[in-house]
């Protein structure tokens, strides 16, 4: 169970890989730690984050522990090598069960962002899902690209708020039902892949073990 602000899913020479609770941002804010300054903290260690997580979304997050390894990853995810799915909930019916959710995206008010219907440099999602009753669909989120809350725009996009994302329109939950469920990506010549399932939130915990598995299904 996932009680701390992380905990440590993989140890390499060159990097880590955590599993962030929800909640905590990546970097200081307002005087409150970051996850970064904890990790460094609790495992005294230099660590360097390749990519980011929204406060509010829990689950995989990459981290290089020199900067040799920091820059070598980093390229990975600006060559679009690295791969991500996403699990998230919703409580609204969708505009369509699967497919593509792409735009540009614009800053809006209350630091919220709008998806455009213009493609000049859009934001690029993949997604399927499927049904887990009580009005509820299990989505499986794969960005193409990494936009500020890129994710939470285009389910709002697709008529299909995240559970708890009230910035975004979703229904009040105990959290935002956004999860980094799986990473792969190229490391000193493999193929790196890890999966971690969500830990907290009533909702996910009432998820039917196979519900991941079949939103994730082509």
């Amino acid at each position: 169970m996932l009680t701390a602000a992380f905990s440590v899913c993989f140890t390499h020479p060159d990097f880590l890989v955590l599993n962030k609770a929800p909640g905590i941002g990546i970097h200081d804010e307002a005087g409150a730690p970051g996850l970064i300054h904890l990790a460094r903290e609790q495992l005294g260690l230099e660590l360097y984050p390749v990519h980011r997580l929204d406060k509010v979304t829990s689950g995989l997050l990459l981290v290089a522990r020199h900067k040799a390894a920091n820059q070598a990853l980093s390229q990975a995810f600006a060559l679009r090598l690295v791969k991500k799915q996403y699990l998230a909930i919703s409580d609204h019916k969708p505009k369509k069960k699967q497919g593509l959710i792409q735009g540009d995206m614009v800053k809006g008010r209350r630091g919220a962002w709008l998806l455009t219907r213009s493609l000049e440099n859009p934001a690029i999602t993949r997604f399927t899902s499927t049904s887990v009753g009580a009005g509820r669909r299990l989505y499986c989120l794969s960005p193409l690209t990494g936009k500020t809350h890129q994710l939470r725009v285009a389910m709002k996009s697709l008529g299909a708020p995240i559970l708890g994302d009230a910035l975004y329109g979703g229904s009040p939950a105990d959290r935002v039902y956004l999860h980094a469920w799986r990473i792969g990506f190229p490391y000193a010549d493999e193929l790196w892949q890890f999966e971690a399932a969500p830990e907290v939130g009533e909702g996910f915990a009432q998820l039917p073990a196979e519900a991941a598995l079949a939103a994730a299904a082509d």
